[in-house]
């Protein structure tokens, strides 16, 4: 019985400090950005997907919910900070429907399948980070005003760059789902 509480403290430690790794990568890619109005471009959404994929659902989420905790307790793990505030001021800017748009795709790519079929998969992860982009217009939209082209100013300007981190992680799926086996 002493062994099995043992293993199970021993996979909790693990799971956290690999969660923490995911937020370091997170952190370090959010700083890795295109400046653009009003949402910079970032290599978040691969890293995103990257955690979901090679981690499966509960971990993924895990590691980017700690994310977005330390960024709202003020730490600057967000692209535009500290330079454009910290904490909660930040996180309820502009970029807030796509931080919690991440918690989702983090989810949904970690919930399917990938085979060998490379059109399904390119729709998965297509489908995956759609929803970065869906909650981030919504919170835009609430914020700026619906008024505003808020296609052209939250989806437009990142969709090439999107295609092309989408087809890094679509090559490579296999080699990052194999990652799995180690955590």
């Amino acid at each position: 019985m002493e062994l099995i509480k043992e293993i199970k403290q021993t996979k909790i430690i693990k799971n956290l400090f690999i969660a923490l790794m995911g937020t370091v990568l997170l952190a370090i890619s959010a700083k890795i950005k295109i400046p653009f109005y009003p949402v910079p471009m970032t290599m978040q959404t691969f890293v995103i997907l990257f955690l979901g994929i090679s981690m499966g659902w509960k971990l993924g989420v895990a590691t980017t919910s700690l994310y977005l905790f330390e960024g709202i307790i003020g730490l600057p793990v967000f692209s535009g900070t500290p330079e454009k505030g910290l904490g909660l001021v930040y996180f309820s800017g502009p970029t807030m429907g796509y931080l919690i748009g991440f918690v989702v795709t983090a989810f949904i790519a970690g919930i399917f399948n990938y085979d060998k079929n490379i059109i399904k998969n390119f729709f998965k992860l297509i489908f995956s980070v759609s929803f970065i982009y869906i909650l981030g217009i919504l919170w835009l939209g609430n914020l700026i005003g619906w008024e505003k082209p808020l296609f052209q100013l939250g989806v437009q300007p990142f969709l090439l760059a999107e295609l092309f981190k989408v087809l890094i992680i679509l090559f490579s799926i296999s080699k990052i789902r194999s990652l799995r086996k180690y955590i």
